[in-house]
């Protein structure tokens, strides 16, 4: 089976192209060189992409601009640009790739090669990691094979659904959750409840400064571990302060997330949709802060979902403030039972199997 999957802009777009690609290496040892991935050039995507060790070519791409300042109208007329050129490129690397399906797996970039293979009669699907689909997907849905949606949210929110199926978002394989207290011991935390909190790789200002607090509420508290990334590239704001160095872990940046996961009782995260997708896995609680920055504010759909379902609570991006959080975090510390609960329901809406159903889909798909 020969594949290309394009995918770029975001790690929630790249992870869950790299899971897919991973299961069919597992499933069918030594076909690395089978799977072609497509992004643009110097984003994250490529990176990562090499450094899974598949192949990767590069095709232009940008994103349209909602606003319509002298700026941004320049910035639409590249992006308009690459994309009437991004075809031709595309429909040369599928010529000679010869694939027997092409994947979506989001962002910009996945428009003009998937387009371009249903054109050529080539089976496709996307996937869509999100509650709230991304306008990539949307405007794939009606033109492809197969959608496989995150969850029955993104399904309803879709504008053509006869061909969605509900898979959930895949992990990669080589990343194994491990049980609290091995975690615990591996990170030399002491017993005690352990909060994980971070903005993700780059960081958030606003959940830093909150947790500046949080670690001032926890001092007076006694008892408590606390693990936070401020991001890369970032100054570190805690330096300075009289911090437990048996209780406290500060890092730029977290290389070791599962563990930090299997760690903690409470995660204080962002809501992007492989950061849901790794906690839902870990079964683990969690304070959801949506970025209010997201496109079409997707992070709140996102949340809303855990919420609904009674694994998260939410403090919107607007309502944030040291004492919010505070306040949310120690009426939670209070209530383990509470928070034993809500691992209970972040782990009902996993879904360990999802690769195996995408690879189930796209074999019955070429088959």
């Amino acid at each position: 089976m020969r594949v290309i999957i394009a995918a770029g802009g975001s790690a929630g777009h790249v992870n869950p192209g790299l899971a897919i690609a991973d299961k069919i290496k597992q499933v069918y040892p030594g076909s690395e060189s089978a799977v072609l991935f497509i992004g643009t050039p110097k984003g994250m995507e490529e990176r990562l992409v090499k450094e899974a060790g598949y192949d990767f070519i590069p095709i232009k791409m940008a994103g349209l601009q909602r606003s319509i300042t002298p700026k941004d109208i320049i910035r639409n007329i590249k992006a308009a640009y690459y994309y009437m050129n991004a075809g031709g490129k595309a429909r040369a690397v599928i010529k000679d790739f010869k694939p027997d399906i092409v994947i979506g797996a989001g962002a910009y970039v996945s428009v003009p090669v998937v387009r371009t293979a249903a054109k050529l009669g080539i089976k496709t699907a996307v996937h869509e990691s999100n509650s709230y689909p991304g306008v990539a997907v949307k405007l794939l849905s009606r033109h492809v094979d197969r959608v496989f949606a995150a969850d029955e949210d993104a399904v309803k929110r879709l504008p053509y659904r006869k061909n969605c199926i509900v898979t959930g978002n895949p992990l990669r394989s080589n990343l194994k959750f491990e049980d609290r207290d091995t975690a615990r011991e591996k990170l030399r935390l002491p017993e005690g409840l352990t909060i994980l909190s971070s903005g993700g790789s780059n960081g958030s200002k606003a959940i830093t400064e909150a947790v500046v607090a949080l670690l001032d509420w926890e001092a007076k508290h006694g008892g408590i571990n606390h693990i936070h990334s401020y991001g890369r590239g970032r100054e570190n704001p805690f330096e300075g302060m009289p911090l437990n160095p048996e209780r406290t872990i500060i890092k730029e940046y977290i290389g070791n997330m599962y563990t930090c996961l299997s760690a903690a009782d409470l995660v204080i995260s962002r809501s992007g949709a492989m950061s849901q997708t790794e906690i839902k896995a870990a079964g683990r609680a969690s304070v959801q802060i949506p970025w209010s920055g997201s496109a079409e504010y997707h992070q709140y759909y996102n949340a809303l979902a855990m919420v609904n379902e009674g694994a998260a609570v939410m403090i919107e991006d607007k309502e944030l403030t040291p004492q919010r959080l505070v306040d949310t975090v120690s009426v939670l510390c209070k209530n383990l039972h509470k928070l034993r609960e809500m691992e209970t329901r972040a782990k009902a809406m996993s879904s360990d199997n999802a690769a195996d159903k995408i690879l189930g889909e796209m074999l019955d798909l070429i088959e």
